[in-house]
């Protein structure tokens, strides 16, 4: 059985990352691809902290065993037959940095995958976000503008000069020979 899951940032709309996970799949393993595709730091202690369909806390999943089991025994199928519909994924539990990863449902099996796969991408890595990067989806609405070019546009000018250039963008029109054909004149 495959599960999907979708990453995401709280309160960013330029942001996602769909997997597709087999059930067998432990969250160690699922951590890797994530930490692998999304270039979260490899010196971090990581946490999953797993919620119900109600957004209950009901268990976390580390390095070291926190009373539910560690991330390299619990696997995605146990957590989904636990209730569980989302997890808050801390990267880096040192600067409190962290996705949101959401159960959708199941998903086909891909012949010759690997899993976990990423299937969908969606804007830059989350270290953009944290170094300022805004993307058009969560500017405010009177920030966005819209992407075409106006005729009064000063940027642009499709007039200007076409008439004294030629194709190669000689201004007097001028021939240009290579130098074996200037002696068969």
């Amino acid at each position: 059985m495959i599960f999907r899951y979708r990453v995401s940032l709280p309160g960013i709309k330029g942001f996602a990352r769909v997997y597709e996970v087999k059930a067998g799949t432990t969250l160690y393993s699922f951590h890797k691809q994530m930490r692998a595709d999304m270039d979260f730091p490899q010196d971090q202690l990581v946490l999953f902290k797993a919620m119900d369909k109600n957004g209950a806390v009901v268990a976390r999943y580390g390095i070291f065993d926190l009373g539910a089991g560690t991330i390299d025994s619990v696997t995605i199928d146990r957590t989904v037959k636990d209730g569980i519909t989302s997890f808050v994924y801390f990267y880096d539990t040192t600067n409190v940095k962290s996705v949101i990863v959401t159960l959708e449902g199941e998903a086909e099996p891909r012949p010759g995958a690997v899993y976990p796969l990423l299937v969908e991408t969606k804007g830059p890595n989350p270290v953009d976000f944290e170094n300022g990067y805004v993307a058009y989806e969560d500017l405010p609405d009177d920030k966005k503008k819209p992407m075409s070019v106006s005729d009064d546009d000063d940027d642009f000018d499709d007039d200007e000069d076409d008439e004294d250039t030629d194709e190669d963008g000689d201004e007097d029109g001028e021939e240009i020979y290579a130098e074996d054909e200037d002696n068969a004149e």
